[in-house]
């Protein structure tokens, strides 16, 4: 299970936001060439680069293809809470477009975005209903994600808290295509983590080290392993709802389709 890693095959530009987005809920033909026509007018943006600011007035729906981002405030003196990490297939501004940006969304690595305004509009204007309940049902989700931060910042100990984490990280990178159920890319430095788990660098070094001594996960070359993700889920109390299938491409979506809540057991 842990030999040579085999690489995984490159995804098409926009294959990281279909895939996220049709794990929610079937979407047309007509949907699915909407979505890959976006990538034609990619942005690129530089680590570091500040996507949003805090309190910016209008911001611009965009799709994250590749590359990670975070949300993030810093401190006068430099220290740092990251709120939660965006990856490739995810969206910002998606829910919030004529409303200021409460947090700063700054690029970890470099990445590549899309307007997504063009999906929106045709959202808006009834003529795609299965992706506009696939964008609803990413609101819950989202907010789902953020209680479960809280409880890792308020209740959880170091161990569980880098857990619980790389957990979240895998099942979403799976969904997205990028991962598999034990293996991920994992391009976040230690100091990243610690802004995000409330941690200290050198416990958070200490921490994955205890993981690793437990043969619990394995680090190698950006990839992370999950050696027994089982009993990390319960070390962590990591508690997602169960993964669903994506439908077949051709699958045509309908206003009635059912959208899977982010607490409801279904089979996303």
């Amino acid at each position: 299970m842990t030999g040579r890693l085999t690489p995984r095959p490159v995804l098409r530009p926009l294959e990281a936001v279909v895939r996220r987005l049709r794990h929610m809920c079937p979407l047309s033909d007509a949907e699915l060439g909407l979505l890959r026509s976006l990538g034609a007018h990619r942005e690129r943006h530089a680590t570091g680069e500040e996507l949003v600011s805090e309190g910016a007035a209008a911001c611009r729906p965009r799709f994250l293809l590749s590359g990670w981002a975070c949300r993030q405030r810093v401190l006068p003196d430099g220290r740092r809470q990251i709120f939660g990490f965006l990856l490739p297939g995810d969206g910002f501004a998606l829910h919030r477009r004529f409303r200021p940006e409460l947090s700063t969304i700054a690029a970890l690595t470099a990445l590549e975005t899309v307007d997504a305004e063009p999906a929106l509009e045709a959202v808006d204007g009834g003529r795609a209903p299965g992706l506009a309940l696939a964008l609803a049902a990413i609101e819950p989700i989202e907010q789902k994600q953020y209680f479960d931060h809280m409880m890792r910042l308020g209740r959880q100990t170091a161990y569980e808290r880098v857990a619980h984490l790389l957990l979240e990280l895998q099942r979403r990178l799976e969904i997205a295509g990028l991962g598999d159920s034990q293996r991920f890319p994992l391009p976040l430095t230690q100091e990243m983590m610690a802004d995000a788990l409330g941690l200290s660098i050198v416990h958070v070094n200490r921490t994955l080290q205890q993981l690793r001594r437990e043969r619990l996960i394995e680090l190698r070359s950006g990839v992370t392993i999950l050696l027994q993700r089982d009993l990390l889920a319960r070390i962590a109390d990591f508690q997602p709802p169960p993964l669903r299938t994506p439908p077949a491409a051709s699958a045509t979506a309908s206003p009635r389709a059912e959208v899977r809540d982010a607490s409801a057991p279904s089979g996303p």
